[in-house]
């Protein structure tokens, strides 16, 4: 298809200019060094410092794998729908992380991931911290083959994987809280089909009410400020319930009335509609005024602003979240090196969070390209429309699944998304949709090549024919001849674009498999590690 040709032309481009394989190494390791002395700087000469540092540069490599792998799923559609470019996502998506990480970042985390294993299996602190180091690395190593065979895997099921592996490797299959274990597992299932499900009926929503119809203009001024305030909702209640929560005593400090210690549904909710009321009268007052195309890429303009603030907020949320969960084995490490105890939960260091919230963006910068290519551009194609859609079905999903109590992981609600629009787009047959101007340009060629071929048969059978009938006989042929031609160009277009599939099945076969591979290959290698460790140590 040419939108692939053009994104090979893309990657190209992108090639040449980035940095070799070696200089990204070489960053790579210096930023690591830099973790380490600035670790060691902040926790000063403490017993059992070594493994510390170790754990530090475990978790710098873990940081820069979560950017390089997780993060794509925030930006990836906005880079595939033009909405931004490459390095424009990539810089707003750092700036977003690395500031949701340090302003909103969790201060406390659970030692062990998500309550997935046992306390009481570690005898005692150095065995602990020996499987923290193992599961740390586990993941971080999984992450990045992920990322090397371009899967976008959550960062969560890794770091779960990696504990439990190195848990069973401490204490045995016993230890492990299975139905803890299968609520995870669950989320496999359910995060992408609720992200694909949304976002399949929002797209379908816009098409219905707005594209497929012909006069779009009118339609556009009444929808869009209605689809565009549910988006304002749905982020403001998702940026203050996942970033927020840890900030939100600071937040409401000033208000004279009880509030409570962390941002409840209804408050986060109540607060999103006062917005979403706001952007949609002063939406609607400003579309009124502003002239567009009536065509689907006059319609596009209206989701391309939307969609660039959804890849800031998402990436907050991401940096106040998820990083925090992932670095959460460093902060138990770092915990038990310097109390000389294993705690059930542990304040995360502010230092902590640095090398999380940096190294992501270090991670994203050198290797993101990478998965954000695959995610915005290699599953299907997106425009503004589709993006717009796929990340409000992530903030609804989240939001949704917070409420159920579900442990959802938002790289499988996004990918789910994304495969969602897809799937609609084969469902309706799209291209018989949008391809209207090429159909209704083979109908007139084949109009005009029919009134030719009458003017000629007429000609022809004349009897007496004159110079000028001679003449107009051999502009018609002429004539014949190109509509012939541009009539089986047309044609071929068609015919190659309804023959298409809209959804990449390799990669959706790729991704799926990783996804329900990454818990065990995690918690194997995890293990592994574990072994080697404690001989090493022992």
């Amino acid at each position: 298809m040419q939108e692939l040709q053009t994104l090979s032309k893309i990657e190209k481009k992108i090639q040449k200019k980035s940095p070799s394989s070696i200089v990204k190494i070489g960053i790579a390791l210096f930023f690591i060094a830099v973790a380490v002395i600035y670790a060691y700087t902040n926790t000063g000469n403490v017993p059992n410092d070594v493994y510390l540092l170790i754990a530090v540069v475990f978790g710098a490599y873990m940081a820069m794998n979560i950017g390089a792998n997780d993060v794509a799923n925030n930006v990836g559609p906005t880079v595939g729908s033009g909405a931004l470019s490459l390095t424009g996502a990539i810089i707003i998506a750092a700036i977003f992380e690395a500031s949701g990480a340090l302003i909103a970042g969790a201060d406390v985390t659970n030692t062990i991931r998500k309550g997935i294993i046992d306390l009481h299996t570690f005898g005692n602190v150095e065995i602990f911290i020996w499987a923290m180091m193992a599961a740390l690395l586990a993941a971080a190593l999984w992450l990045n083959l992920a990322t090397y065979l371009k899967a976008p895997v959550s960062t969560t099921h890794s770091i779960v994987g990696g504990v439990m592996g190195a848990g069973i490797a401490a204490g045995g299959f016993n230890v492990v809280h299975w139905i803890t274990m299968g609520k995870i597992a669950a989320s496999w299932v359910i995060s992408p089909i609720i992200g694909g499900i949304i976002a399949a009926l929002f797209l379908y929503a816009i098409k219905k009410s707005i594209v497929f119809k012909d006069d779009k203009v009118n339609a556009a001024k009444k929808w869009v400020p209605f689809y565009i305030s549910v988006m304002t909702w749905a982020f403001i209640t998702y940026i203050i319930m996942k970033g927020f929560k840890h900030i939100w005593g600071d937040v409401v400090a000033f208000l004279p009335f009880p509030y409570s210690k962390k941002p409840l549904f209804w408050e986060a909710a109540v607060i999103g509609l006062i917005f979403a009321i706001i952007s949609y009268f002063w939406l609607k007052a400003k579309l009124n005024k502003e002239e567009i195309e009536n065509t689907r890429k006059g319609i596009n303009k209206y989701f391309i602003v939307p969609l660039i603030f959804s890849a800031a907020l998402l990436s907050f949320a991401h940096g106040a979240n998820d990083v925090a969960n992932a670095v959460g084995p460093l902060a138990a490490i770092a915990d038990a090196v310097i109390n000389g105890g294993i705690s059930a939960k542990a304040e995360i260091p502010f230092w902590v969070m640095v090398i999380g919230g940096v190294g992501i963006s270090f991670g994203l910068a050198l290797y993101g390209p990478r998965l954000i290519k695959t995610v915005g551009k290699e599953i299907t194609k997106i425009d503004p429309i589709r993006g717009f859609c796929i990340a409000l079905a992530a903030a609804i999903t989240v939001i949704i699944a917070s409420q159920l109590g579900l442990p959802v992981s938002s790289t499988h609600i996004a990918v789910g998304a994304v495969f969602g629009v897809g799937f609609l787009r084969e469902w309706l047959q799209i291209v018989k949709k949008e391809d209207k101007e090429t159909e209704n340009e083979l109908k007139i060629a084949e109009k005009e090549l029919k009134n030719v071929l009458n003017e000629l048969e007429v000609l022809k059978s004349k009897e007496n024919k004159q110079k000028e009938d001679y003449k107009r006989i051999v502009t018609l042929m002429e004539k014949e001849d190109v509509l012939n031609e541009k009539i089986k160009k047309l044609k071929k277009i068609l015919k190659k674009e309804i023959k298409a599939k809209y959804v990449e099945r390799n990669l959706l076969w790729k991704i799926v498999a990783a996804w329900i591979i990454t818990v065990p290959v995690a918690g194997v290698l995890s293990a592994m590690l574990f072994f080697m460790i404690k001989g090493m140590m022992g």
